[in-house]
């Protein structure tokens, strides 16, 4: 087992250093989306690149640090029910909803994202807004790394969730002393 703990340290890890690498676009959309509405507020401009560049900011970062929110355990759920649950039952549903809902929603969007994207790479696809910014098929390719972290890190959940219920999970420490769970 203590292979499997090894690649879901691994999991762990490149999914916290690509959530921390990544954290640094979210103060640039506040700056963006600040400047923004000062520019419309104030001297009634708008710039359609600017407004694309909120949203070209926002799908990286909620697709690449996904993952990360995971890693963190900060992933919104119906904890009503899910906090009342004994430490074995959460590890129950934390398995199960991985290998069966989680895991297979990463496969299916993955997949079903490949054409799409590879259309938008073959014409080269552009903002269809005069003035918008161009190279869109690169913001599109961020659809399938990010859940593919996403998923890596379901498999992590999945090989923790097991050893828990095996017995055999310590406190698997990641990077800067966080830990998985939220334990």
């Amino acid at each position: 087992m203590s292979w499997l703990q090894k690649i879901s340290r691994h999991i762990d890890a490149l999914n916290e250093r690509v959530g921390r690498a990544i954290s640094w676009l979210a103060s640039l959309m506040v700056v963006v989306v600040a400047w923004n509405v000062f520019l419309r507020l104030f001297f009634h401009k708008g710039s359609v690149a600017m407004q694309e560049l909120e949203w070209h900011l926002f799908g990286p970062l909620f697709l690449l640090t996904a993952g990360y929110t995971l890693v963190h355990n900060e992933h919104v759920r119906v904890d009503i029910f899910y906090s009342r649950l004994s430490a074995r039952t959460q590890a129950v549903v934390d398995f199960v909803g991985s290998l069966f809902f989680l895991i297979p929603v990463c496969i299916l969007v993955i997949w079903t994202s490949w054409p799409f994207i590879a259309a938008s790479w073959v014409v080269g696809e552009v903002s269809p807004d005069p003035g918008g910014i161009p190279a869109r098929y690169i913001l599109k390719a961020v659809i399938p790394v990010g859940f593919s972290l996403l998923g890596l890190q379901g498999v992590s959940m999945a090989i923790h969730s097991l050893c828990r219920l095996m017995g055999l999970e310590g406190e698997e420490v990641i990077a800067e002393g966080d830990t998985f769970l939220g334990t």
